[in-house]
């Protein structure tokens, strides 16, 4: 079974590439919504393993987001990564920052880098949900 990951981004343009990227790897189904106030009935009805945000969208940026992904009972527990145009790869310690749990990643991140990072996430969600 494919691990299902929701990238939520204003630009069609970045998520129908990322789809198709993070598809291409071959252990990934990608679902896009480029209306953030559609992320979480999108997130309720995928149900995502992991959900990409974007930092800066308009009508709802990514912490408003990720704080009604939060409030959410059937989604609230869904990893999040951040994506955002703010930093760049050079400015990120091995190519990530770390705030709240979360984890913000430049756009501009390589693939590779990307798919490495996601599949941490993944790691450190199941690891925390099995600790309980």
């Amino acid at each position: 079974m494919k691990t299902r990951i929701l990238v939520v981004d204003d630009e069609p343009d970045f998520t129908s590439l990322l789809k198709m990227s993070l598809e291409a790897a071959g252990y990934y189904e990608v679902r896009e919504e480029n209306d953030a106030t559609c992320a979480v009935s999108a997130a309720r009805e995928f149900g995502p393993d992991l959900i990409v945000l974007d930092v800066m969208m308009p009508d709802l940026d990514g912490s408003e987001v990720a704080a009604l992904v939060r409030r959410d009972v059937l989604v609230r527990d869904t990893p999040l990564v951040f994506l955002t145009a703010l930093i760049c790869e050079s400015d990120a310690p091995r190519g990530a920052y770390s705030s709240g749990g979360n984890t913000f990643l430049p756009k501009s991140l390589p693939l590779p880098k990307l798919l490495d990072c996601i599949e941490a996430t993944l790691r450190d969600s199941r690891t925390a949900a099995l600790s309980f």
